[in-house]
């Protein structure tokens, strides 16, 4: 009798411990599919991209970075279907991209304006730069005009009038100083001050290079209501614009635990903006069909 008892309870236990098996298979089944997002960057040292990729996990989202050497490359990985979204550049960039290739690439989220500076290793006030010095700034087309238009406010250069958001070394019409223009690729503009007078540095590589925006000696203006083609975004194919990942990712970025984490990585250089995303469409749009009608 007691051995049939014993056996009775071993197979009740050994039919729960079954039973239990099945129960957490069937539990497993219904999670969540993680969904996989590669994001193209230009450089990941930041912790907020790490945070990004945390609070992505937790909603299912495996957040994976190709990082790229320069501005061209994330914009055709796009394209090309390397990555899903981007995160690099501002709308006025875009814009140039998308008139000169003819694709469909859309805003899904604003994510930071960076004010572009003036800075120097020799001189603390662009009074002091000489004649004839050298002046480095980024080379593609939307940081160069740009570029070109903080040397003018800060009272270097002077460039013809109506040039729109693309000027170039040609539309400089007054240049007292003989101030030698340098275009370098944007990553570079940090390490050339050696061998410069100043360099015009975005923002974000400012401050990866170890610069605040206190450091520099000249700066236009982030609160200007022309900032609007200026603010960088996540961008994705307009097919993908209604894609619930991509717009979680861009929906992280404006939390405030990120937003302190780019002041913080950025050394101030960044400031984390929450702009419409038809807004952030109107301003494309309008961008895009004054390059094609030749008015930018």
């Amino acid at each position: 009798m007691k051995i049939k008892l014993f056996h009775l309870l071993v197979t009740i236990l050994v039919i729960g411990l079954l039973a239990g098996c099945n129960s957490n298979s069937a539990s497993g089944d219904k999670k969540e599919k993680v969904v996989t997002v590669k994001v193209g960057i230009t450089g990941s040292d930041g912790q907020y991209w790490d945070i990004i990729k945390k609070k992505a996990l937790e909603k299912n989202i495996k957040v994976e970075y190709v990082e790229f050497s320069d501005y061209v490359l994330p914009n055709t990985a796009l394209v090309n279907g390397e990555v899903d979204v981007n995160a690099f550049q501002h709308l006025a960039f875009l814009s140039q991209f998308i008139a000169e290739n003819n694709v469909n690439i859309v805003p899904i989220g604003s994510t930071v304006v960076a004010p572009l500076g003036l800075y120097s290793e020799k001189y603390k006030d662009v009074s002091e730069i000489p004649n004839g010095s050298k002046i480095a700034v980024p080379n593609d087309p939307a940081n160069l005009g740009r570029g070109l238009k903080v040397l003018q406010q800060a009272g270097l250069i002077e460039l013809r009038e109506d040039v729109g958001l693309y000027p170039t070394v040609k539309d400089i019409v007054k240049n007292p100083k003989n101030i030698e223009i340098v275009e370098v690729v944007a990553q570079q503009t940090p390490r050339v001050l050696p061998d410069v007078a100043a360099s015009i540095i975005n923002g974000g590589i400012a401050g990866q290079a170890g610069y605040t925006l206190a450091d520099a000696i000249f700066h236009d203006d982030p609160n200007s209501k022309d900032t609007l083609p200026y603010v960088n975004v996540f961008a994705t194919l307009e097919k993908n614009k209604d894609n619930e990942a991509y717009k979680t990712i861009a929906e992280i970025y404006q939390t405030e635990e990120v937003a302190k984490a780019v002041e913080e990585d950025t050394k101030g250089a960044s400031i984390v903006t929450k702009v419409p995303v038809p807004e952030l469409q109107k301003e494309l749009d309008r961008l895009v069909e004054n390059i094609k009608q030749g008015k930018e």
